[in-house]
C-alpha cells in the first residue's frame, strides 16, 4: 500500500505479476484508507486476506499501517517499484499530491542520490489542482489545454498563493488560459529540472506518480530536459505501490 496525501494505492503480486490494484482518495483517515484499498483490490480479484503472504506499507501514512507488516520509505518504493517496470531507468521524476521527488539510481537499482521538495506545493498535485479551480475545469483539462498555447505566458512564481494570484490576473488582462497553462506547466518542469540537476540527470528518465498523467507536463518535462522522458504502461500513480509489493514479495519468500 502506498498511503498518500490526496490518494491511497494498493498493488497486490502474485509469482513477480500484478494481478490486482486499487486507488482511492486518502481522505481524513489514513490509517483505514490502506486497509480498504487492499480489502477492494482483493476484492475486484476474488481472494481473501488470508491469501496475502507479506505487506508493505509506504507513503506519508505509512506509519498509521499498523496491520502492515513493515514499512518502506517512498524513495526505496518509487525506485523499486521503477527498476521493476524499466532497468534501464537511471533517473526518476516522481510528482505526487504533495511533493515532487528526483532520484538517481544506478545499474542495480540502488539509490545513489536524490532531492525531494516537500516543503512548497510547487510541482504537485495539489498546485495543480488549485490551478483548475481557478479555471474552472477538471484536473485532466490541464495538460491538453496548454498543449493547445500558441506561447508560453511567463509566470514568475511557483508557490501556490502567489501563483493562484498572478494567475487571475494574467486573465484579468485578457491572456488565452491556454497559453497562461502552458507557462504554468513550464514554470514547473524548469524548477523540476533545477532540483534534477542538483543529483545529475543520465538516461533513461522516468517519470511517475498521478503528475504523471499529465500529457502536458510531460512535454513541459522534455523541453526543460532536453530528454525524452519516459512513462510507463502501467499505470505511473501506482509506481509506489508496485514498489513495496516488489519488496514485499522479496521480503516475504524469506519468511
Amino acid at each position: 500500500m502506498d498511503i498518500g496525501s490526496l490518494t491511497t494505492k494498493s498493488v497486490i503480486m502474485d509469482e513477480g505479476r500484478v494481478i490486482g490494484s486499487r486507488i482511492l482518495q486518502t481522505g481524513i483517515f489514513p490509517e483505514k484508507s490502506g486497509m480498504e484499498a487492499l480489502q477492494k483490490a482483493l476484492d475486484s480479484i476474488g481472494l481473501d486476506q488470508k491469501d496475502i503472504r507479506y505487506t508493505i506499507a509506504t507513503g506519508y501514512g505509512r506509519i498509521s499501517a499498523k496491520y502492515a507488516d513493515d514499512t518502506a520509505t517512498e524513495i526505496t518504493c518509487h525506485t523499486k517499484g521503477v527498476f521493476h517496470l524499466n532497468p534501464s531507468a537511471r533517473t526518476i521524476i516522481d510528482m505526487g499530491g504533495q511533493d515532487c521527488k528526483v532520484i538517481r539510481l544506478d545499474e542495480s537499482g540502488n539509490v545513489t542520490d536524490f532531492v525531494m521538495n516537500d516543503k512548497c506545493a510547487a510541482g504537485t498535485g495539489r498546485f495543480l489542482e488549485v490551478i483548475a479551480s481557478v479555471f474552472k475545469v477538471s484536473l485532466d483539462d490541464l495538460g491538453p489545454m496548454a498543449l493547445e498555447g500558441n506561447e508560453s505566458v511567463p509566470i514568475s512564481s511557483t508557490c501556490t498563493v502567489f501563483a493562484e494570484s498572478e494567475v487571475i490576473s494574467l486573465m484579468a488582462r485578457g491572456e488565452k488560459p491556454e497559453n497562461i497553462l502552458r507557462g504554468i506547466h513550464n514554470a514547473i518542469s524548469n524548477r523540476v529540472a533545477g532540483m534534477a540537476f542538483r543529483v545529475g540527470v543520465e538516461k533513461d528518465i522516468f517519470f511517475s506518480g498521478g503528475v504523471a498523467k499529465n500529457a502536458g507536463m510531460k512535454v513541459a518535462l522534455e523541453d526543460a530536459f532536453h530528454e525524452s522522458i519516459v512513462i510507463p504502461e502501467f499505470d505511473p500513480q501506482l509506481v509506489g505501490a508496485l514498489g513495496a509489493a516488489v519488496l514485499a514479495r522479496n521480503l516475504g519468500s524469506e519468511v
